[in-house]
């Protein structure tokens, strides 16, 4: 079943500081901050919202369908979605913008300082979701603003169930926005810092935001992930990674978990322990979309963790 994947495609250039960004930053001085990080290596990566949740549910069998945009320079992101065999039915290209760009430096911690350019991003709404061929389930991940708030309610326009998963482009948009995503959506997908802001900028609390959706999901890190659908409250453990290598795109593998759960009619007990696996299984990887496993390496890892086979 078919599932799309409005959001961004970027590339990701990625640093790391060998010491914590807390020894480098003086709270007393933080409105003339002036800081410079070392950062002994960097990479380039494949990323964006849409591009890393897209290659993690492909990694699980599912049929991702991107619907983003990349500028001038993306034909290498094309030639990598082709070789992934990923549809690029609904990826369009802006001729006259570089595609995304952020630049990632995480510090020894795990903590991350990012820069992101948008480019193509700000066009995305040019794409329409009436152009998506039938799809089971669509999500909406941080994207050019315009975009998101136009495919959330496309999407609800065509009935087509929705996660609203507003990640780092939350702060883009007011209590009233906030609200309407959360009335046009099925479900919502947020970490704990994005559920602290969500619950600030709309005035309704975790219990009253659930008692709008279907399921609402708040990602936690290390202490795993809470689920409030209906009257249920799930607490979902963290799966021990192999290692904490790097963060980057872990809540991308942790939806793509989501969408193949929701599209293969599992319950959300294991919907959410498969998620917590992706998350787990990319954290021990450099980069958003390095990690290799195959689905029956998958299944062994879920009931080595959860004692029973999805």
């Amino acid at each position: 079943m078919k599932s799309l994947i409005c959001g961004s495609v970027a590339f990701d250039t990625i640093m790391s500081f060998e010491g914590r960004f807390a020894e480098a930053l003086l709270a007393e001085q933080l409105h003339k901050i002036n800081v410079s990080f070392l950062v002994p290596t960097i990479r380039r990566e494949f990323g964006g919202c849409a591009g890393n949740i897209a290659y993690n549910l492909k990694m699980l069998g599912g049929d991702p369908l991107i619907m983003a945009t990349i500028g001038q320079d993306g034909a290498s992101y094309r030639e990598r979605l082709e070789q992934l065999q990923i549809s690029q039915q609904c990826l369009k290209t802006i001729d006259d913008s570089y595609t995304g760009q952020a630049f990632i430096t995480t510090d020894a911690g795990g903590n991350q300082i990012n820069a992101f350019h948008p480019g193509a991003m700000s066009f995305s709404h040019y794409n329409k979701v009436a152009d998506a061929s039938k799809v089971a389930i669509a999500i909406v991940a941080p994207d050019g603003r315009d975009g998101m708030l136009q495919h959330a309610q496309h999407c609800a326009d065509l009935d087509i169930p929705l996660i609203f998963d507003p990640g780092q482009g939350l702060p883009m948009f007011n209590g009233d926005e906030l609200k309407n995503f959360i009335e046009l959506a099925t479900y919502v997908a947020v970490n704990d810092y994005e559920a602290e802001l969500l619950t600030e900028r709309t005035g309704l609390s975790l219990k009253q935001i659930a008692e709008r959706v279907s399921a609402l999901v708040v990602t936690r890190g290390e202490q795993g992930a809470e689920i409030f659908t209906g009257s249920e409250h799930l607490n979902i453990p963290c799966v021990k990674a192999e290692q904490v290598l790097d963060p980057t795109g872990c809540g991308d593998a942790f939806r793509a978990g989501m969408l193949f759960g929701l599209t293969n009619n599992m319950d959300w007990a294991t919907t959410g322990r498969l998620s917590s696996l992706m998350g787990s299984i990319k954290i021990a990887h450099q980069g958003p979309q390095n990690h290799v496993l195959s689905r029956a390496e998958i299944d062994d890892r879920f009931q080595q963790a959860f004692g029973y086979r999805l």
